[in-house]
């Protein structure tokens, strides 16, 4: 029987830690990929953008629903086994889209992905988290959020361009062959871990409960105003002058640029967590207002874009760290939490988005987002006991 893998430093965790990020980033390629594809396929199977546009939205809906009732179903199996199974289930919903007739028929393969996507990173990040000792963990979590980062700069701009030349099935073809690569590189690389881990019943428990209410409330909010705006950044791109063939491009230099964010996060994060947490959030909400006041002037929606994406690259791992730091629950259902109130707000986000965008147009739609970001920042500044200016004494004493 293989022994789990104990707590370390960054360098012994170093096979596990991009073991996940790898896994990620196929996770949030296959959650992301018909973003860049919405013109495509809405135009294949014959429905609006805005229809399309719901992918996203049916595919958020089922991890919000989801991720608590299956991360509780599923506590006692083993994690890496069960990491593998939603890997699987990956590479099927890929394929069942890539030959769906109808839109539909789309519409159940991305449920199904959902459904995956549900345990993936409920599980992923309470396993990531287990890998290092605690006073690192805003780093390791930031290290494995690289693979969302790379989703961005490879896989959804890679992706667009390929469906832009051959096809949008062809996309999903081979984000499928990936995902069974993946798969295998996850059963090599990755050492198993236990599970376990919930806090103890003590006077300090409904603090640390609340803390972690505070967290991923605020985590819902700045997801609901990223993806009100970003679920349409194709589109919006194309609607202020940027060619279809210089898409794909486009988002692979803007997605290159959420690196960016998560190397700031990566490097500040386990020392200064508010101010990081604040920053994060100021690009990202100044650079979604710059949009919209730049709109549909095509360098000034680039540059805007560009401080958006910079900014949004660290956003994931702050406010998983903040809520792995908040000890409200277990690694695993705290990160169901996290999983749920972000998907939560991709999928209300997509849909706030379409109902701006068919309304009032789309030159209101980042206008909408910026506002959501900017109530999730007062949250955070607010909020001290949950977003602390630095680690806790004891930890800061371990160093």
């Amino acid at each position: 029987m293989t022994r789990p893998a104990v707590r370390a430093g960054i360098r012994e965790a170093a096979g596990g830690i991009v073991a996940l990020s790898l896994a990620t980033f196929v996770a949030i390629t296959t959650e992301l990929v018909p973003i860049g594809l919405l013109p495509l396929i809405s135009t294949d199977l014959d429905v609006t953008e805005s229809v399309a546009g719901l992918l996203v939205t049916a595919y958020a809906l089922m991890v919000a629903a989801l991720a608590v009732p299956l991360t509780l179903g599923t506590r006692r199996l083993p994690r890496k086994g069960l990491l593998l199974t939603t890997l699987g289930v990956y590479t099927l919903s890929n394929v069942l889209v890539a030959v769906a007739p109808t839109f539909a028929v789309v519409a159940a393969a991305r449920a199904l992905g959902g459904a995956s996507h549900a345990v993936f990173f409920s599980v992923s990040i309470g396993y990531a988290s287990r890998l290092v000792r605690p006073h690192l963990t805003g780093r390791a979590l930031a290290l494995v959020t690289s693979g969302a980062s790379a989703g961005f700069v490879l896989g959804v701009p890679l992706s667009t361009a390929l469906g832009a030349a051959v096809g949008w099935r062809a996309s999903f073809v081979v984000l499928a062959g990936v995902c069974a690569v993946t798969t295998l590189l996850i059963a090599w690389l990755l050492p198993p871990v236990p599970g376990g881990g919930a806090p103890p019943a003590d006077a300090a428990r409904s603090a640390r409960r609340a803390a972690l209410a505070v967290v991923v409330t605020t985590n819902a909010l700045t997801y609901l105003g990223q993806y009100t705006v970003y679920t349409y950044v194709s589109v919006l791109l194309l609607a202020a002058g940027l060619t279809e063939s210089a898409l794909g491009p486009a988002l692979l230099v803007l997605g290159a640029l959420g690196l960016v964010g998560t190397a700031f996060a990566a490097a500040r994060l386990d020392r200064w967590p508010r101010r990081t947490t604040v920053v994060m959030l100021v690009a990202v909400g100044g650079g979604l207002l710059a949009l919209g006041l730049t709109f549909p002037g095509l360098v000034g929606v680039l540059v805007a874009t560009a401080v958006w994406s910079a900014g949004f690259g660290g956003v994931a791992s702050v406010f998983q760290s903040a809520a792995i730091k908040a000890h409200g629950a277990s690694p695993d259902m705290t990160g169901a939490l996290v999983n749920t109130t972000a998907n939560l707000g991709i999928g209300g986000g997509a849909a706030i988005g379409a109902l701006v965008l068919a309304g009032a147009g789309l030159d209101v739609v980042p206008f909408v987002g910026a506002a959501m970001i900017l109530a999730a920042l007062v949250m955070v500044l607010v909020a001290r006991r949950a977003f602390p200016a630095g680690p806790p004494a004891d930890v800061a004493d371990a160093r």
